[in-house]
């Protein structure tokens, strides 16, 4: 039944047109396609610069007032900018290039203009372009990435603290993608807000228009300032402009050198009530698990989300499922540590940049880390019997709390989980500018178990100023975190460090110092070993020739970490990386030489693969070098190849790796990635090998299919997901999703079926 079932689907699917609702359609050709005949409306080029665009000191912030539209005045949200209120708007203009002609006026202008009701605000953008014709655009599907493509990127810091932002891109197809920003460079790209958009394309170049509910974001009722920031790209030409922040070390992302949008005010967010609820189907069986019958089921749950205040958010799930989440990218391991996958499940990705700590800039050491709740260490989905959130901000302070309850299961199967409890409280206090001083806690309480409590608790702090000898960024973080001791050992079941960084333009440094103790447990975070100091360094430095016919950048670097034994102090692990030379032309195209020393004192064991392992107490020092490129995405071809070879441990290793995107038309796209490594080395020999192959087929920027498939040696499964979604509304979607796991055995000689699953799921939101 599944099979067949997934056929008919598939097939429906792809006999669907290309057609973009509120998208004027763009034609096959790939990268360059012609001009639809359709002339949009929209103000007329603003012939002088307004005044709060006119400055071009990087130590002076621009403004813009946003305009509240009078009674009896709406927007219709078609991509023209024909109603009268867009007249009235001053615009945001005057944007400066940050490449390639740093702070040079932009070769094709841009004007930004912002009006707004009691419920929503709306942005209305033109971007002039001398060759319409010229406009390149590939990516049509929602959340998708835009490397390749022209388009306008915007952010606003709601509470105008130079600390977070909610950030968005479009491109002149309609691909519409968000993300929240946060401190300590942290960003969440899963983060799904409800919003919408449309564009036109014509003989004066594109159009963007935006509308937002106010009760889809944060911020401070208060006041009538946000900090606001555009940036637009115009792929021909590799230049990017901006707004406000365009020094190199500056830039979109740095909410700090943002200007200022004003004139915002008796916003409302109605009852501040959404409820979300949501019905799933779905049929599976397991006949290389022993479990061959199909197994229906239907099932439903809800979500609430209340905004206790414009700037405190709740939100309560019951029953919670994540059948549309996407699958993860396989990764092929060589070393002795775990790897970390990215969260990708709603509930957990809304408000999470209010859970982040300092010490996560990295993947060592994170306190709390989402995928440890309601996922076994197989990554086997556990049910969520419920689940609570609040975030958002109370005056000076940032809060994030969470409570989930994750259902008994030991009765259901042999290898179930027991149902456990879980908590997670964070503050932190805004000082400044762009400095916090914050705390975490975290419990981890299994049911029925005793005294199986297991909690964490840090400290943790950053100052920070990007007006460093004028315009430069310098930054110290701190933290402290302290686990209950699960062993029961006399102490050393802490964690705690500082670095120190100066990310500039052309000179970027860092420098660091980590601890972790063997005892540190944190049951709810990620921690990728224990029991050592390091020491490390990082230098950076990207020099521009000037005037030259096909180099724009070059890059030099190097980064070390020294691993030192807690108890004397003595070498546990030491490595580095020097980019010898990296060189970016001005299309795009890159290559970068590598050379890679390492040493390594084995504390335990190390089984690299079966049948192969390297004995406790040995002592190897190696060196590798890696060369890698990247052709510009602006092509429909494009490659990312990689050789690295070398010594490894007690003898050779060589890696050939490559991915290469092929953009066939708008919407229609495929990547086919591979790694390939021989491992020599005295104790034995083997091999590894990863693919996968991405088919999307965007229909248009609401109605998507991709395809994934992945293969590797190290597990011998092979898996196809095939996800579909059709976002009916913002916040209502439509999936259906069909997984399919094979065993490649190599002792039976055969490939066969371990799982599959086909699931539908609808979502719809109510908004009160």
């Amino acid at each position: 039944m599944i099979v067949a079932t997934a056929r008919v689907l598939f097939l429906a699917f792809v006999m669907m047109p290309p057609s973009a609702a509120g998208q004027e359609e763009a034609a096959p050709a790939a990268g360059r396609p012609a001009v639809p005949v359709v002339r949009s409306i929209a103000p007329p080029r603003t012939e002088a610069i307004p005044p709060g665009s006119a400055t071009t000191s990087p130590g002076d912030r621009r403004w813009m007032e946003a305009v509240r539209l009078a009674p009896g005045e709406s927007i219709t949200l078609d991509g023209r900018l024909d109603e009268a209120v867009w007249s009235r708007a001053v615009p945001a203009a005057n944007f400066l290039q940050r490449d390639p002609d740093n702070g040079e006026p932009a070769t094709e202008p841009t004007e930004v203009r912002i009006v707004y009701d009691a419920d929503k605000l709306y942005m209305g953008v033109t971007l002039f372009d001398s060759d319409p014709d010229g406009l390149i655009y590939y990516q049509m599907g929602r959340d998708g990435f835009l490397p390749s493509d022209d388009k306008l990127q915007w952010a606003f810091d709601t509470f105008n603290d130079g600390q977070s932002a909610y950030w968005w891109e479009m491109n002149p197809a309609g691909s519409m993608a968000d993300s929240l920003r946060g401190a300590n460079n942290t960003n969440n790209r899963q983060w799904d807000g409800i919003w919408d958009a449309r564009t036109t394309r014509s003989e004066i170049g594109w159009i963007i228009e935006f509308e937002v509910p106010f009760r889809t974001m944060n911020f401070n009722p208060d006041t009538d300032e946000w900090g606001a920031n555009f940036q637009r790209t115009v792929a021909r030409k590799n230049e990017v402009s901006i707004w406000m922040g365009w020094l190199r070390n500056q830039g979109l992302n740095r909410m700090s050198n943002a200007g200022r949008l004003i004139g915002i005010r008796d916003a409302t967010q109605g009852r501040g009530l959404d409820i979300k609820p949501y019905f799933l189907a779905d049929s599976e069986s397991s006949p290389g698990r022993g479990d061959p019958t199909p197994r229906n089921d239907a099932d439903a749950g809800v979500d609430f989300f209340y905004n206790l205040t414009p700037s405190l958010r709740a939100n309560l799930t019951l029953n919670t499922d994540f059948a549309q989440a996407e699958v993860d990218e396989r990764q092929v391991n060589l070393t002795r540590f775990s790897l970390l996958f990215p969260e990708k499940r709603d509930f957990f990705l809304d408000g999470s940049l209010f859970f982040d700590f300092a010490s996560a800039g990295g993947e060592s050491l994170i306190p709390f880390q989402s995928r440890r709740i309601g996922l076994d260490e197989n990554n086997t989905p556990q049910r969520i019997n419920f689940g609570g959130k609040l975030t958002g901000q109370a005056g000076a302070f940032d809060i994030g709390v969470l409570q989930v309850q994750t259902a008994d299961e030991t009765d259901d199967r042999e290898d179930g989980s027991p149902g456990e409890d879980f908590t997670v409280i964070r503050l932190k206090r805004r000082m400044f500018r762009e400095s916090y001083f914050g705390g975490i806690y975290t419990l981890r309480d299994t049911r029925g178990a005793g005294d199986a409590r297991r909690q964490t608790m840090g400290l943790d702090f950053r100052l920070a100023t990007s007006t460093f000898r004028g315009s430069d960024n310098l930054g110290l973080t701190g933290y402290f975190l302290r686990t209950t001791d699960p062993l029961g050992a006399d102490g050393r079941n802490s964690a705690f460090g500082a670095e120190l960084d100066y990310p500039n333009d052309p000179l970027s440094m860092a420098f660091g110092y980590q601890e972790i103790q063997e005892n540190y447990d944190a049951a709810i975070g990620f921690t990728r070993r224990t029991g050592f100091r390091n020491v490390n360094q990082t230098i950076e430095f990207s020099p521009r020739p000037s005037r030259h016919p096909w180099i724009r950048v070059f890059n030099f670097g190097a980064t070390t970490d020294w691993f030192l034994d807690p108890v004397d102090n003595s070498l546990l692990t030491r490595e580095s990386d020097f980019t010898a030379i990296g060189i970016e032309t001005h299309r795009q195209d890159s290559v970068e030489f590598h050379v890679l020393p390492t040493y390594e004192r084995l504390e335990r064991d190390f089984r690299i693969a079966p049948g192969v392992t390297l004995p406790a107490g040995s002592e190897y020092g190696f060196t590798r070098f890696r060369i890698q490129g990247e052709t510009t995405s602006r092509r429909p071809v494009a490659f990312s190849p990689q050789l690295e070879w070398g010594e490894f441990f007690s003898g050779t290793r060589l890696t050939i790796a490559n991915a290469v995107e092929y953009r066939a038309a708008p919407g229609h796209m495929f990547t086919f990635t591979n790694e390939w490594n021989r491992v020599s080395l005295a104790e034995g020999q083997f091999y590894t090998k990863l693919y996968r192959f991405i088919a999307e087929t965007q229909f248009n920027p609401r109605i998507s299919l991709v395809n994934n498939i992945q293969y590797d040696t190290q597990s011998n499964v092979i898996g196809w997901q095939s996800r579909f979604r059709w976002i009916v509304t913002p916040g209502s979607d439509l999936y259906f999703v069909y997984v399919h796991n094979w065993v490649d055995d190599p002792v039976r000689g055969e490939t066969y079926t371990l799982d599959r699953r086909l699931s539908s799921k609808v979502l719809y939101t109510y908004r009160f």
